[in-house]
Formats: structure tokens, sequence, C-alpha cells
């Protein structure tokens, strides 16, 4: 199943993608007299994502009153997850961007706040303190269960889905000294993700898909899961050793490569079988 959050003249609400267009999870409710939660993150956190994709298998689809996908509708997937996890440097290709070693004992983590999330459409803002921000787009892994210690072959059993994600950094402030990482990712408009989440069952293989960086249109840096150093699975039960991870929390997987940013360039974040995500980049600077 594939969901995303859309704005309507009622709000923001949970949507279904299906082949010839979208279904609101209020509308199912009120058809059918169900009782799923209509906002996405509430949703994830009720642990009803298969129960609602197994009943929306089992019931004659065209009978359905469908919407056309319209794009400029599309709000980040939701707003306050307790974490985000990032992940630093984990191809080693990227490693060689900022002139690193790629690790390879533990992952090189992060944490980003929630007040840097935008979705598709919104306007990535380079701030004032920065001269060079660079984009990565990277898979992210959405927790569907309250978990603790995992083992990497369970790791499924607590996604609810994976998605698209942006991530910002102000490269100079992280190039003046490494402890200046936080800071450096923290900035507002610095985490974009959505606009659809894809459940499990929709990967035939994760370890396959291809995570593309793109700039205006072209292709500047690319490469599959199966190539990073420590894959979801490993991220997930890693991660679930250091603290409880919680329906709604993210782990942003690592980027194939991080491109400069400039006023009026387009970033997207292209993966296989998933909606693009697509920012547009403004500098303040050129408002002073």
């Amino acid at each position: 199943m594939i969901l995303s959050t859309i704005k309507s003249s009622i709000g923001l609400s949970a949507h279904i993608h299906l082949r010839n267009g979208l279904v609101s999870i209020a509308a199912l409710n009120e058809s059918f007299h169900l009782n799923f939660p209509t906002d996405l993150f509430t949703l994830i956190q009720s642990g009803r994502i298969t129960e609602l994709k197994d009943w929306l298998e089992s019931i004659d689809q065209s009978q359905l009153v469908v919407y056309p996908i319209d794009e400029t509708k599309y709000v980040p997937l939701y707003l306050y997850p307790r974490k985000i996890w990032g992940i630093g440097l984990n191809y080693k290709e990227h490693a060689a961007d900022l002139d690193e070693v790629s690790p390879e004992d533990e992952p090189a983590s992060f944490m980003k706040p929630d007040t840097a999330i935008i979705g598709y459409g919104d306007e990535i803002k380079i701030p004032l303190q920065s001269n060079r921000t660079t984009a990565e787009a990277e898979l992210g892994i959405i927790i569907g269960k309250e978990c603790k210690n995992v083992e990497r072959e369970n790791w499924l059993d607590y996604v609810a889905g994976f998605t698209t994600i942006i991530d910002m950094t102000a490269e100079d402030i992280l190039r003046r000294n490494p402890r200046f990482l936080t800071r450096s990712k923290s900035f507002d408009t610095f985490f974009s993700f959505g606009p659809t989440l894809v459940t499990p069952d929709e990967i035939d293989d994760v370890m396959k898909l291809k995570v593309r960086t793109m700039i205006n249109g072209s292709v500047h840096a690319e490469n599959v899961i199966s190539n990073m150093t420590f894959p979801p699975d490993y991220l997930v039960s890693f991660h679930s050793k250091v603290m409880t991870l919680l329906p709604g929390d993210i782990i942003s997987s690592g980027t194939p490569g991080a491109v400069p940013i400039n006023h009026s360039d387009v970033v997207e974040c292209k993966i296989d079988g998933f909606n693009s995500l697509i920012n547009s980049v403004i500098d303040l600077k050129e408002k002073l």
C-alpha cells in the first residue's frame, strides 16, 4: 500500500494511492462504517496499516470514488516524529566527497529536529550563516512498532514503510569543526520527506533499490542500497539497541552523494518505485 498526506478544504488527511487515483481514509470510514485513523501519524501509531491494507484488498475497489493525484496538495507525511536519525557516510563514495573515511565498525549517526521538516514542493532555504549548503537524497525507514533490541533478521516486523528523503547540510559549518555537525544539520527546512509512505510488501527487495540525488533534472549521484556499509536491517537493529524506537520514528539511511545547492535550483530524490520528492531552493541571502 502507498499512503500520502494531502491538504484539502477539510484540512490534512491520509490518502491511499490506487491505480487510478487517490481515496481518503476518511471517505472509506464514512462509506463503509470503519474507524481507521485519518491522520497518517496516528495510523502508524495505531499499528493498523496492515489491517487497512488487508481490508482494502478484500473489497471490490472499482466501487470506490477516487480523485486524480494533484501533487500541489502533497504535504509532509507528518510533522512531529519523536526521533529523526540520520546516517552519515554510509557509502564509501560519499565519504570521499567530504575527504572522510567511511566508518566500518559502527554507523556515523546523528539526530535532527522536527522543526527542520518540509515536504514535497516546499522551499529549501539556504541560511544566512552558510555559503555552501548541500542536499542529499536518501531512503527513509519509518518505524511502525515500539521496539528495543531488535535482531537484524526481524527488522521488517517493526517497519511501517519506506519513503524518500532530501537531507541538507551546511557543509561549510561542518568543515570548520566536526563538532558542529548537529548545528550544520538542523536549520529550518533541512529535512524534506514524503510524498509517499510505501509499505514493505510493495517492494520486492529493498537491497536492490537505486537512490539518486538529482539536481535541476540531472543525476548528480546514484547507488544501490546493497552498496551501503550499514544496510537498513543493520540500522534498525543497531539503533534499537541504543534507544527504544517508537512508531513514526525515522531513520534516514544515508546518501549516494551530496550536491551543492544554490538559489533557484531544484533538487529531487528519485528512488525506484517511489513517487519522486522534489524541492526548490532559495538562498535567504538573496533577499538581503
